[in-house]
């Protein structure tokens, strides 16, 4: 166990170093650079710009030095210092830019991985035991339904429906605006949680779509075992047959996952992020890929690939944990 857990962790820091190089590079590949983007976006607003302003700002953006010289001193940076490097647009740390959103949109995956798995599995084991009766019927529906609406969609729908339907004020934002500029206490708490549900459901909404399957067709194959027989033949109850072994065998494909739903949830918030109009790291990414920001482009996509490499480590150690026959090396 021990050295599966050192050997994860050093293959973990290792991907992670050849994830930070491709993403450098490939945040890069696109013609142009953050230069010519401010130039365009001044003659656009019929400012005059010159070549040679453009050229003074490449020099002192460092932008005409070599590609490979760039990477060796941001990564540099980040492994002495922690110094994700300066944003060309805000001129301001990297760090900072990100660590005023990344608690709103740490936040807002908690709770969404809490959402997903909280209706996932219970839906998916009722379903199971359930198979081909009405309400398996209703939850197969809506499964393919839910896979099948895309998040903006989602978001857009369920904006409505908040904020005609139910009246909550301010939903396209965080808070209410009386709690806007309040200080911390209770009622802002709830305040934060009434207008962060709507954008947990909308990123949650494939992912518990697709739990519900995974651990429907799981938890199928696992009841129609001779163990299960055996144990109702001896007279073990129901209910400690069902949640005792296939229930439990039935979670190994969620947790194995783990990773892949961190990823799926990253990659889609910043969407919708931007439908809501949410003040997370989304509309602040999608701005820096705009502008060839790379700094903080590769920063933000390096975090997001994180999210996978991490999360796939997360569940290999959930899964030598919850499963004993991972701990003693039968499956593998």
């Amino acid at each position: 166990m021990l050295g599966m857990i050192v050997f994860r962790t050093l293959s973990m820091f290792v991907t992670l170093a050849i994830i930070s190089a491709i993403v450098f590079f490939l945040i890069s590949l696109p013609p142009g650079d953050f230069a010519e983007s401010v130039a365009l976006s001044r003659s656009i607003n019929g400012e005059p710009v010159t070549p040679e302003d453009i050229q003074i700002m490449r020099e002192r953006l460092h932008l005409n030095e070599p590609l490979l010289d760039r990477y060796i001193w941001w990564i540099k940076g980040i492994l002495t210092e922690g110094d994700f490097g300066m944003s060309f647009r805000y001129m301001t740390p990297v760090t900072d830019l990100i660590g005023e959103r990344m608690g709103l949109t740490a936040l807002l995956l908690v709770l969404t991985l809490f959402i997903t798995y909280i209706i996932a599995i219970p839906v998916g084991v009722f379903s199971a035991i359930y198979q081909y009766s009405l309400p398996d019927y209703i939850v197969t529906f809506l499964g393919y339904l839910g896979l099948a609406i895309p998040n903006f969609l989602m978001a857009l729908v369920l904006l409505y429906f908040s904020t005609v339907v139910l009246g909550i004020e301010g939903v396209g934002s965080v808070f209410s605006p009386e709690y806007q500029n309040a200080v911390w206490s209770f009622g802002k708490v709830i305040d934060l949680l009434l207008h962060l549900w709507v954008p947990a459901i909308v990123l949650g909404l494939a992912g518990t779509a697709g739990g519900i399957r995974v651990i429907r067709a799981t938890m199928l194959d696992e009841l129609n075992k001779l163990y299960v027989t055996a144990a109702r033949a001896r007279g073990v109850p129901e209910r400690r047959v069902i949640w005792k072994y296939p229930v439990r065998i039935a979670l190994n494909p969620v947790i194995s996952t783990l990773g892949w739903n961190l990823r799926d949830l990253a990659s889609g918030a910043p969407v919708v992020a931007i439908v809501l109009n949410l003040p997370d790291i989304g509309p602040l990414f999608f701005q820096a890929l705009l502008d060839q920001d790379m700094f903080l482009a590769g920063t933000l996509v390096l975090f997001l690939t994180s999210l996978t490499v991490v999360g796939t480590f997360l569940s290999d150690l959930l899964l030598a944990w919850f499963d004993p026959r991972i701990r003693k090396g039968v499956v593998k």
